[in-house]
């Protein structure tokens, strides 16, 4: 008999999916995807995080709704995670991050800037199992993922001082397209981990100039 997850089961497997709690904080571009993307391949609890309301050029960039605009992106994302599958619990804070705030196994960061991501890992580093966050500058992606020492200790040498950051944040330049293959570079990191496969601690994608890093 078919189900919902028969083409994906050999590499997303449903019995410790089943377990985990993901976390998304910042439902912006990449973490928008992010939340749809978990929600599809069969996540049970998710949270999300984000204190921001959707604008009109969030509907070209972020891939919110005409409708949407002026809603919370939680609370338009909550509605889209609903309409994939309702029997996924949500939980939303329409806040900032707080340090002691409540996270999953697998937190996924799509904040805009180094001092917010140095930030929150300070406070999860010690609670979460799997971490990844998204970067991306127009058709520049940067992916990082953490689970073991070594790539914990890896992202812990990527937080650089924001004054020495790539001048613009991830939401001055975006396109919907890069925002999901960020996404999904993401959710492809959380399946290895879900596998227990080696993760790629650091994958850099230029659309543009057809780099791709590992």
């Amino acid at each position: 008999m078919n189900t919902r997850f028969e083409r994906q089961q050999s590499f997303i497997p449903q019995d410790r999916l089943a377990g985990i709690t993901a976390t998304v904080i910042g439902i912006g571009a990449i973490g928008r995807q992010v939340a749809l993307q978990l929600s599809a391949i069969g996540v049970r609890r998710l949270q999300m995080v984000d204190f921001d309301r959707v604008e009109l050029t969030n509907v070209t960039s972020q891939g919110y709704c005409q409708t949407d605009v002026g809603q919370r992106k939680i609370d338009a994302t909550c509605a889209a995670v609903e309409a994939i599958d309702p029997t996924i619990t949500v939980e939303t804070c329409a806040d900032r991050f707080r340090p002691k705030q409540s996270v999953g196994e697998a937190i996924f960061c799509c904040v805009d800037s180094i001092s917010a991501r140095a930030a929150i890992w300070r406070a999860v580093e010690h609670r979460c199992q799997f971490w990844t966050d998204g970067r991306m500058l127009g058709e520049v992606i940067r992916v990082l993922a953490a689970a073991d020492r070594a790539s914990r200790d890896y992202y812990a040498s990527t937080l650089f001082l924001q004054s020495e950051a790539q001048t613009g944040q991830c939401a001055s330049r975006s396109t919907i397209y890069a925002a999901s293959i960020a996404a999904g570079l993401m959710i492809h990191q959380f399946s290895r981990w879900l596998r227990q496969l080696p993760l790629d601690s650091n994958t850099f994608v230029n659309l543009l100039a057809g780099d791709w890093v590992t």
